[in-house]
């Protein structure tokens, strides 16, 4: 097996590198002053299984063009078979046309990855798990919130705080199975009791929500938010907000992808939240760390999934 790291992750991709005992393969990527991007495969991959790391997170359209270039040239090289690991799936959450004349562009992307010559594609939480069902080539839909749980667990134990005092929550309708996935892996069984904070967007301007209203029983209670992307942090921190003010002891928040705005890492860090756990599919950058935030690495799921499927 071969393995390739593009631009967007590299210290994820070392990571898997080091687990897998397998050393990165050469290439040379060059960014052009004019925003083009070309990549080159300096590693004979004639009838070699290769794999490529890249997650499609900002800069996402450049990120993408550039996993798309490595697939061709991997292609080119007389590659036996491409497989994309994609940590973070860009245009995910753009699966549904919510308006008339919008493009579903989730749709628009696994066409571009099958067109260009992927034979298969793997994924963590990705928005809506229906989106797999696009795909024509395999697609793996892996999940890194029981690795989140166990951690939290560990978290929470050192702190004393009994699961009989611990609710799981989700702060929107549609993040319900996620919150109930990792509820599952917290507890052990699917006995325990799970929130929802109902919340209404705002179409017409991007980042912009409000809670409704809350359904279960959070008084006294360790809540834990959980959700798969973060942006603006808008929805998180109304949710945790609605869930103090109903009476909850303490909020942590479970995120699987940290795509931050610029502003979000310094909310979150002056939120009410006690925490903040989240993974490494997106490489943050030094001035989007904080002191609440606690990141977890896939780096074992992706080397483990990478040894089934060689």
């Amino acid at each position: 097996m071969k393995l390739f790291s593009g631009t967007s992750n590299p210290s994820l991709t070392k990571k898997v590198s080091d687990l897998l005992k397998i050393p990165l393969s050469k290439t040379e990527v060059k960014n052009f002053d004019n925003s083009e991007v070309r990549v080159r495969i300096l590693d004979d991959v004639t009838d070699q299984a290769c794999v490529i790391i890249q997650t499609t997170s900002n800069p996402t359209n450049s990120s993408l063009m550039e996993l798309f270039f490595y697939c061709d040239g991997l292609k080119r090289g007389e590659a036996k078979k491409i497989i994309g690991v994609i940590p973070y799936f860009g245009y995910a959450r753009q699966n549904i046309q919510h308006r008339e004349g919008e493009a579903v562009s989730v749709n628009v992307v696994i066409r571009f990855l099958e067109t260009v010559g992927f034979d298969e594609i793997c994924a963590f939480d990705i928005h809506d798990e229906g989106t797999g069902g696009i795909f024509s080539i395999p697609f793996h839909n892996l999940s890194a919130l029981p690795s989140l749980a166990t951690s939290v667990k560990d978290y929470l134990t050192k702190r004393k705080v009994h699961k009989e005092n611990i609710v799981v929550a989700s702060p929107d309708q549609g993040g319900v199975e996620r919150a109930r996935i990792f509820g599952e892996a917290f507890f052990g069984n699917d006995n325990f009791s799970l929130v929802v904070v109902e919340k209404k967007r705002d179409l017409e301007n991007i980042h912009k929500s409000h809670t409704v209203d809350l359904h279960g029983e959070v008084l006294g209670k360790t809540v834990i938010l959980v959700d798969d992307i973060v942006t603006s942090g808008g929805t998180l921190l109304n949710a945790a907000s609605l869930c103090l003010k109903k009476g909850a002891k303490s909020v942590l928040a479970v995120i699987v992808h940290p795509d931050f705005s610029k502003k979000a890492p310094k909310k979150i860090q002056q939120s009410a939240l006690q925490a903040f756990f989240t993974t490494d599919t997106i490489n943050l950058d030094p001035s989007k760390k904080f002191d609440k935030l606690k990141v977890v690495s896939i780096a074992p799921l992706i080397a483990g999934e990478l040894k089934e499927l060689k």
